[in-house]
């Protein structure tokens, strides 16, 4: 007999471990007021420091960050539906080119 192998990344805890850091992450993402496309057009290094900014240890894969950009989506849709509700607005938006650079006009 040949022993089972056990892919530990796509176990049920795995995936509810991943899914909990995506949260906090998701959080902290959405607070600043940064897209889902927006997250997913940042280099590693700044998924690093922005994963540790939000007080998490940088997921090893992209699963993780894709999971976010889900959440992103989810909470923009809700927030679109629920304009007045003080939840559907970005604490701290001023802090979003921090981690995302304005695209410069150019001159013409």
């Amino acid at each position: 007999m040949e022993p089972q192998e056990v892919d530990f990344a796509h176990t049920e805890g795995a995936a509810k471990r991943r899914r909990e850091k995506a949260m906090g992450l998701a959080r902290y993402v959405w607070d600043r007021g940064i897209s889902g496309q927006e997250l997913l057009d940042l280099t590693d290094s700044t998924l690093r420091k922005l994963a540790r900014a939000a007080g998490s240890n940088p997921p090893s894969t992209m699963e993780t960050w894709l999971t976010v950009v889900e959440l992103l989506e989810q909470k923009t849709a809700w927030a679109q539906r629920h304009p007045d509700h003080p939840a559907a607005t970005p604490a701290h938006r001023d802090e979003k080119i921090m981690w995302v650079t304005p695209p410069v006009q150019p001159w013409t």
